[in-house]
């Protein structure tokens, strides 16, 4: 994986091939972060990355100069991984070994920018999205990462659906 933009552009980062991840592809995670760069402010909000798998995501949100970062993921491998690789490049995220849906509903934070990039055969994305939806400060974004078969656009905060190839995103605003 490869951090994009930001202080750490063009860094390259290789996981444990042990770990139980699918890491989002850099097409992908450049044009999300291209959505995005429009509609934040990277140095003033907080940002939750749900199912964090290798920190991927989280990487670059601290790359591009995010001071506030939570990466969630029920793997200890992974958050340790995150944990590990955040202090090497001196970014600030909190790696938290949780299942992300527990996560959201016994903490009471709000985030700015919530993140979620659960398995694609995951059962519970309604849930997942009114789950983070509650956790979401005013004016924030919620970006879930899903497959083709998954359809979120029913929700009522649905926003807008990108698609990179395999990958989807669906955004949901406040």
């Amino acid at each position: 994986m490869r951090i994009i933009r930001g202080s750490h552009r063009g860094k390259i980062l290789r996981a444990p091939s042990s770990l139980p991840v699918r890491p989002t592809t850099d097409m992908a995670k450049e044009g999300l972060f291209n959505i995005l760069e429009n509609r934040l402010q990277w140095d003033e909000i907080r940002a939750l990355d749900l199912f964090a798998g290798t920190g991927n995501l989280s990487y670059e949100l601290a790359s591009r100069g995010c001071p506030d970062v939570s990466s969630v993921d029920s793997f200890r491998d992974c958050t340790r991984f995150i944990h590990k690789t955040s202090e090497q490049l001196s970014f600030p995220i909190r790696a938290i070994s949780e299942d992300a849906l527990r996560f959201l509903q016994r903490n009471p934070a709000k985030w700015d920018l919530i993140l979620a990039d659960p398995p694609y055969d995951f059962a519970e994305y309604a849930a997942l999205v009114d789950a983070a939806w509650a956790r979401l400060a005013p004016e924030g974004t919620l970006v879930v990462e899903h497959g083709a078969d998954t359809d979120l656009t029913g929700h009522p905060q649905f926003e807008q659906l990108r698609r990179y190839g395999s990958v989807h995103f669906s955004f949901f605003t406040a």
